[in-house]
């Protein structure tokens, strides 16, 4: 059993904890989806004024549900579809304070006024997605993407699938 303390201090210092926490939760274990689940929990457990935080996997070229903490999602999502679909079409993060306003969004859960997505790449190949949506619009900014680029950056290598090559840590 883990138990992390997270949220003292500013934001920065929220993100270094929660992946400090992240990387302690992953090192060493092979498995992807229990890494994405331990992940999965500890931003929903971190992290305030979220309503979804999970993972999309890349499956055959398409986004595939995978671990998350929220409401049911959608379970697959097309490249260059909704947030998730451009983030994981041109590998760039996607911010966006209101996802009513995002062309083509999907609205798997329709409190979402807010999406922040950053792509998971290992080895160049895109694994996935980071997916964190909120009821606030305008919640995330750019110290919750440097917070989940590395985050990202920290958990890519340790749920890329086998063949991709050695895990790191």
């Amino acid at each position: 059993m883990f138990a992390f303390e997270l949220g003292a201090g500013d934001k920065r210092e929220l993100y270094r904890q929660l992946c400090a926490a992240a990387d302690a939760l992953t090192h060493g274990e092979s498995d992807a989806i229990a890494n994405m689940a331990n992940v999965s929990a500890l931003i929903w457990e971190g992290l305030l004024e979220l309503n979804w935080a999970g993972f999309y996997r890349n499956l055959g070229g398409e986004l595939v549900l995978g671990p998350f903490q929220g409401r049911a999602a959608c379970i697959r999502i097309p490249f260059g579809k909704g947030v998730c679909g451009v983030a994981a079409a041109t590998r760039q993060p996607q911010c966006v304070a209101d996802v009513h306003a995002f062309p083509g969004h999907i609205a798997c859960d329709s409190a979402s006024a807010s999406e922040l997505v950053i792509p998971l790449v290992h080895a160049g190949e895109l694994i996935g997605v980071l997916d964190l949506d909120s009821p606030i619009p305008g919640r995330f900014d750019d110290d919750d993407l440097a917070g989940c680029v590395e985050l990202a950056r920290i958990v890519a290598p340790r749920i890329a699938p086998v063949e991709m090559g050695p895990r790191q840590g």
